[in-house]
This record gives structure tokens, sequence and C-alpha cells, in this order.
């Protein structure tokens, strides 16, 4: 479901601009890799962030898992999460609220053909 990357330069390996929505990650190859913000969650009191690219296939299930800093400029600052524990306790909470999201949509869709009828 996951992949774990480890970057080289700043913390996470890439530069970033940011709208709430995607964020561009440049990679050390010099492109561009256009990713949306799928969701920023908290594990043991620590904000992370998981990015799907937006140009991956539907199936694709590449999610890239960053341990996530609010600047106060307003600015997001992403870290790599070099811990093996770490990443799994992440890893594990970001696939409970994939479970609780598609639990939550089974449950609204059925919701709205009993409105329906």
């Amino acid at each position: 479901m996951s992949e774990h990357n480890h970057g080289d330069g700043c913390d996470c390996g890439h530069d970033h601009e940011y709208d709430n929505d995607s964020i561009t990650l440049s990679l050390d190859d010099g492109t561009e890799l256009n990713c949306i913000v799928l969701d920023i969650f908290t594990v043991d009191n620590k904000e992370y962030i998981a990015l799907q690219p937006e140009d991956g296939e539907e199936e694709d299930d590449n999610v890239f898992l960053y341990r996530y800093i609010q600047e106060d400029d307003g600015d997001p600052q992403l870290l790599n999460i070099d811990d093996d524990e770490e990443f799994e306790a992440v890893a594990d909470a970001f696939e409970e609220l994939l479970d609780s999201d598609e639990f939550d949509d089974m449950f609204d869709e059925e919701s709205e053909e009993e409105e329906e009828e």
C-alpha cells in the first residue's frame, strides 16, 4: 500500500509548493511530482501527511507518508520517516483511516438510497 521513501538534501529530500489540496514535490533528479493531499492525521501526538501522485493510475496505490510540520509562515515542512517502527505505526493509522472512510462512504450511500425510496 505505502511506499517508504528516503531522500537526500532537505529533511524529506524534496522542495515543496503547497496549496491545501496538493503539493508539488521537486525530486532530487530535478523532476516535479504533483501529489494530492489525501489526509493529515495524528499519531502519537505528531502530525503526518499522506500524499498520492496526481498522475498515477486510479488502481495505483502508491502513497507517500511524511512527518508533517506546519510552519509559522504557513508553509509545510515534510520530514522523512526514518524509523521503521514509526513508519509502520503511521502506515497502520493511515490504513485505519482508509477503512473508516470506506465504511463511512458505504453508510452514506446506503442512507442516500433509503432517502430516495
